[in-house]
């Protein structure tokens, strides 16, 4: 990916609020990403998968976090370059689609039908490359009002134009397994890091590993770059109390030693 590209993911990714500030065009003010961290999203919107069945979203919500994409199939750009940033980081992730969280890709754009997505699908998972993936990995299609209503609720802003594309900004959202908004993370490409914490972490522990929770530790989730910062103080508290273990068991030894020096038996 280019410079030029980057830059202009991170730019449409800015609040409306930034966005507003600036000489850009008419479509562009109206277009950003609000959050919504914690808000529930709407379960029961219906949609058609990538076979053109009726499902509700709450299928995909079975007990794992959700990767949530919003995207729209034809877009000439920053679509395909987000969904490309997130196989490459997948591919980083030792943690499994389906066995361990769901991925849900939705077409904002009402136009476009089930066929598209079994395209944008197959394209996709041949591109990742993973076992299984087939499974968890789940392309859809819907109307405008259900389109809308959870566009609205994961503050995810949008606008025609005028040009038969649509202006939008690039994020993944991380949802909880029931549902609440736990994350977002900017831009086209994320950091494995952050991804992998941010299942972690909408899964309440129940994914990941030991070294997972204390890296949660470690590192803070700050919403308003919409990544995971170092925590120098946990860090310090971490150090200083391993520091006190190991004091604790040298002088320990030494008092064992002394005391079989006095008392041989």
């Amino acid at each position: 990916m280019t410079v030029a590209g980057r830059l202009l993911a991170i730019g449409l990714a800015a609040s409306a609020a930034l966005v507003a500030q600036t000489a850009l065009p008419e479509p562009l003010r109206n277009v950003g990403i609000d959050q919504r961290l914690n808000q529930q999203t709407p379960l029961d919107l219906i949609f058609r998968d990538e076979t053109g069945r009726q499902v509700a979203l709450r299928e995909y919500f079975n007990g794992k976090p959700v990767i949530l994409s919003l995207v729209y199939y034809h877009c000439p750009m920053l679509c395909g370059m987000a969904t490309d940033g997130l196989v490459s980081t997948l591919r980083a992730v030792p943690l499994n689609i389906h066995r361990d969280f769901q991925i849900v890709t939705v077409s904002f754009d009402p136009d476009e039908k089930p066929a598209l997505a079994a395209e944008a699908r197959s394209r996709t998972l041949a591109r990742f490359k993973r076992p299984g993936a087939e499974l968890g990995w789940h392309f859809l299609t819907g109307d405008e009002p259900a389109i809308r209503s959870l566009a609205e609720a994961v503050g995810f802003r949008y606008a025609p134009d005028g040009n038969g594309e649509f202006a939008h900004a690039t994020a993944i959202m991380i949802l909880t397994p029931d549902g609440r908004i736990a994350r977002y993370l900017y831009g086209v490409e994320y950091p494995p890091r952050d991804l992998r914490l941010a299942l972690v972490e909408a899964s309440a522990g129940k994914i990941g590993s030991r070294v997972d929770q204390l890296l949660l530790y470690c590192f803070h989730y700050d919403p308003s770059f919409g990544r995971y910062s170092f925590v120098v103080m946990n860090v310090i508290r971490i150090l200083g109390v391993a520091t006190v273990l190991l004091l604790g068991g040298f002088i320990a030894q030494m008092f064992w030693r002394d005391r079989r020096r006095v008392n041989p038996s």
